[in-house]
């Protein structure tokens, strides 16, 4: 069984995703880490962000792998953990700009896949994965929230971390990427025609998480 939760920067699904999979007793992946494992990559060899053919071969040249023995599954660059550098601000500019190479997102999507094949039941989080990569899965859900709503989150987890940030700069950054994931030619950001979309602005994570674990376990009970 293979859930999805899409959605837009700061609805948070990497942190629902990876509870609800804890619930279900799944594993949970964390497909926007794969693109921040490529910029990682494009950063350290000080690649040009707007040359696609460049970080095209970076990426072609970046093992991305995942330790699934630990919690939650710890992301490996070429055998080197890297989930703790991952979310820096360097690296998130570049994710962005590297979500945006269809040939990258071609390598990831088929990666993505095999992972899911291999896995068996998947909690897995991103922008196309109820769209594009798994258009069959079981469950597919969106979450969304009020831009200003997901920047004042945003600011908070950065602020936690000890990061000094501009609230207004952070609101137009994710205005910003909205418009070029959905504008994108390949893997726009989307919903699933079939996916349930939960709104989250109004509600705590617990609220989300306890929607998408009673609609999987209805989808298990009906099959």
């Amino acid at each position: 069984m293979v859930i999805t939760i899409d959605g837009p920067a700061g609805t948070g699904k990497s942190s629902v995703a990876q509870k609800v999979a804890d619930l279900l007793g799944f594993d949970f992946l964390d497909t926007g880490a794969m693109y921040r494992a490529v910029a990682l990559a494009a950063v350290r060899r000080q690649a040009d962000l707007n040359d696609p053919r460049e970080l095209e071969f970076i990426a072609r040249h970046a093992r991305i792998e995942f330790d699934w023995s630990a919690h939650p599954p710890a992301i490996q660059l070429n055998d080197e953990p890297v989930g703790h550098l991952l979310r820096g601000a360097e690296v998130t500019a570049a994710a962005s700009r590297i979500a945006v190479v269809p040939a990258i997102r071609q390598q990831l999507v088929e990666q993505q896949r095999q992972l899911g094949q291999q896995r068996g039941s998947l909690v897995t989080e991103g922008r196309d994965q109820g769209s594009v990569v798994f258009p069959d899965a079981t469950l597919k859900i969106y979450l969304d929230a009020d831009p200003a709503e997901r920047g004042r989150r945003r600011v908070a987890q950065l602020r936690a971390r000890g990061e000094i940030v501009d609230p207004a700069e952070i609101l137009r950054q994710i205005v910003e990427r909205d418009q070029r994931d959905s504008g994108r030619a390949t893997g726009p950001l989307a919903a699933a025609t079939d996916a349930s979309i939960i709104d989250t602005t109004h509600l705590t994570q617990q609220q989300v998480i306890e929607a998408i674990v009673k609609l999987a376990r209805q989808r298990m009970e009906q099959s």
